[in-house]
């Protein structure tokens, strides 16, 4: 059995011999009345129930949908808005896929009038854009990119003026200009290349095709300038004034007289006209009248096959014989059209194709010299990548080159370290020598330490910061002998270099890089090089433990720049140390917190301090660190 549906209900479908085998209602027969739809006994409470379901269902949704309607009549003018911002939204997108189809450029918006179409082409023209069109078909599929055209008018020019052979694409052209400057007012991009301005107009006519009306008792002509009498009377600048084959369709000397009055008009008015003819009166008023431009479509010497380039300057010539010739015209009727053309316009058709011919030479020197300067500008571009990245590692190697300064730094640092430690643990033998003399001690061994250890650090430094490199390690030393005033010598194990300026007994008082220490001569070796400039001498003394205490245990550093406190402090540490003070305080101020922040870290990594902290309350609080030194 086959359960469906019949008037809203559940059926059986059963044959009609076997109507009474099952007891129920009858919907309904087949077309072929062989088969009927039974509702079952059983089944009419539950399709009834259904039935009850479904009702209550279409009135649920019923009173929802009149909810929902009510909430949107309530703010109607939201809804409105809505479907307003959407289609807005929807143009924007169609409008740049639209621009993505054929790889568009916004053209710029010139104040001046320039109107420059470059590289413009006709958007139907255009594969991606054609194949899209309702009427497309086989001939797409044989459509190819369109050559690019040029179309300029630029100030003082207004009008531009088009000739050329037949089929050689002064209409297309026409219309390429007048459909790019409608789209760009639209707000499309527009096929053509970077670099294009065009004006806004107010209005844009165009005079093209050749319509013709009898019930008016119209022309061609008649039409072309009932066309331009509306285009007079309508005109309202900045205007826009399309003409192809401007005063055709009449005698063309008449024609080409009333095209050149027309053209000019538009001109004198204040329009920008482009305007296409074959009609030579036209060309000679274009070529020979400031303030008009004329191009012609170039063609092949050989086949005369059309170019579609427009080459400015020149006149151009129509081909009416060599294109019929091209299209199959028989060669008996070209013969006789020979025949029929006067000499003076054989010679002028010479001329001008002789025009042509060096126009076109020039536009061909012209594209190879463009060429040439795109190549030139590539390649200075790719010499600028590369001066950059030459510079790029110029600044990388000198960055290397300060890190490997900086860590001799801190080596030599490190020295000065060990040569402190040495000096403190021998200051107790020198204090004991100090005691056995009541005069001061001479400049001895430590001395020579702690001012060996001082140049050893500042030549560094000063290397450092001149950037050049540390002082070599090996200079080759003279042949063995006495040092005398003047020789160049190296000092010690640090090998400082330097000049002897004294000699007193057993000692040598040198000169390093402008200042004076004193050396036993053993330690002291002649080497070969140039002489380094004097500089003012440098008393070296110990400190006894008087003039220590009179200096107290407190450094007021305030005022002080990080690096001249810091300098200080060490000097302060080191004549603490000789003299066995084992707490004294550096006094910072608060300020910014910048001073006291770089002298907590070069005192708690300093080799002579144990500890530094801030001081309590009532030695000064965080204005004063107090320095706890080793022993």
């Amino acid at each position: 059995l086959v359960v469906t549906e019949r008037n809203g209900r559940f059926v059986l479908v059963v044959r009609a011999e076997h109507r009474n085998s099952i007891p129920g209602l009858i919907h309904g027969a087949s077309a072929s009345g062989a088969s009927l739809y039974l509702e079952p006994l059983s089944t009419v409470e539950v399709n009834n129930e259904i039935v009850a379901v479904e009702e209550q269902e279409a009135e649920e949704v019923r009173r929802i949908l009149l909810a929902l309607t009510d909430g949107y009549r309530a703010r109607a003018g939201d809804l409105q808005r809505t479907v307003e911002a959407a289609t807005e939204l929807d143009i924007v997108q169609a409008k740049a896929r639209m621009s993505m189809s054929f790889n568009g450029v916004r053209p710029a918006l010139s104040t001046d009038g320039r109107f420059e179409l470059r590289g413009a082409r006709h958007p139907l023209l255009i594969p991606a854009v054609a194949r899209r069109l309702p009427d497309a078909g086989e001939r797409v599929a044989r459509t190819i990119e369109p050559v690019a055209s040029d179309l300029l008018v630029v100030p003082p020019a207004r009008a531009l003026v088009m000739t050329g052979p037949n089929t050689g694409g002064k209409t297309v052209a026409l219309k390429t200009s007048g459909l790019l400057v409608l789209m760009a007012q639209a707000g499309l991009f527009v096929p053509a290349e970077p670099g294009s301005r065009l004006p806004v107009f107010r209005s844009v006519f165009a005079d093209i095709g050749d319509e013709q009306s009898i019930g008016a008792n119209l022309s061609t002509f008649s039409w072309h300038i009932s066309s331009i009498v509306e285009t007079d009377r309508a005109l309202r600048l900045p205007a826009l004034v399309l003409l192809d084959e401007v005063g055709n369709g009449t005698d063309p000397v008449e024609g080409g007289a009333l095209g050149v009055a027309i053209i000019d008009h538009f001109r004198q008015r204040g329009a920008v006209v482009i305007a296409t003819t074959h009609y030579e009166t036209i060309k000679s008023y274009a070529t020979s009248t400031p303030g008009v431009t004329c191009a012609a479509f170039g063609f092949e010497p050989a086949t005369f096959a059309p170019t579609y380039r427009l080459l400015y300057g020149s006149p151009g010539g129509s081909l009416a014989f060599e294109i019929a010739a091209r299209l199959g015209l028989p060669s008996a009727v070209l013969d006789a059209a020979h025949a029929w053309r006067t000499d003076k316009d054989a010679k002028l058709s010479d001329q001008m194709a002789r025009l042509d011919h060096d126009l076109q030479a020039l536009d061909h020197e012209r594209r190879l010299a463009s060429q040439a300067r795109a190549q030139a500008e590539q390649a200075e571009r790719q010499l600028r990548v590369r001066e950059e990245a030459l510079r790029d590692r110029e600044t990388q190697f000198s960055k290397k080159l300060e890190q490997r300064l900086h860590e001799q730094l801190r080596e030599a640092r490190s020295e000065v370290d060990k040569i402190v430690e040495d000096l403190r643990q021998r200051a107790g033998t020198l204090e004991k020598k100090q005691q056995r003399h009541a005069a001061p001690v001479p400049t001895g061994v430590t001395g020579e330490l702690r001012v060996s250890a001082r140049q050893a650090l500042d030549v560094i430094a000063e290397r450092v910061r001149e950037g050049g490199t540390p002082p070599p390690v090996g200079p080759v030393a003279l042949p063995s002998g006495p040092v005398v005033v003047g020789d160049r010598v190296e000092v010690g194990p640090l090998r400082l270099v330097g000049v002897v300026r004294s000699l007193s007994g057993r000692d040598a008082d040198v000169d390093v890089n402008g200042k004076r220490m004193r050396a036993p001569t053993a330690e002291v070796r002649r080497i070969g090089g140039a002489v380094a400039p004097s500089a003012p001498a440098v008393t070296v003394r110990m400190v006894s433990r008087d003039d220590a205490a009179a200096s107290g245990t407190d450094l007021n550093v305030i005022g002080c720049t990080v690096d001249e406190a810091i300098d200080r402090t060490d000097k302060f540490l080191d004549e603490a140390a000789m003299q066995d003070v084992r707490t004294v305080r550096v006094i910072h101020g608060h300020g910014t917190g910048r001073l006291r922040q770089a002298l907590s870290g070069y005192l708690n990594a300093h080799p002579l301090v144990l500890r530094a902290a801030p001081a309590p309350n009532d030695m000064g609080g965080g204005a004063v660190t107090l320095v706890e030194l080793k022993d």
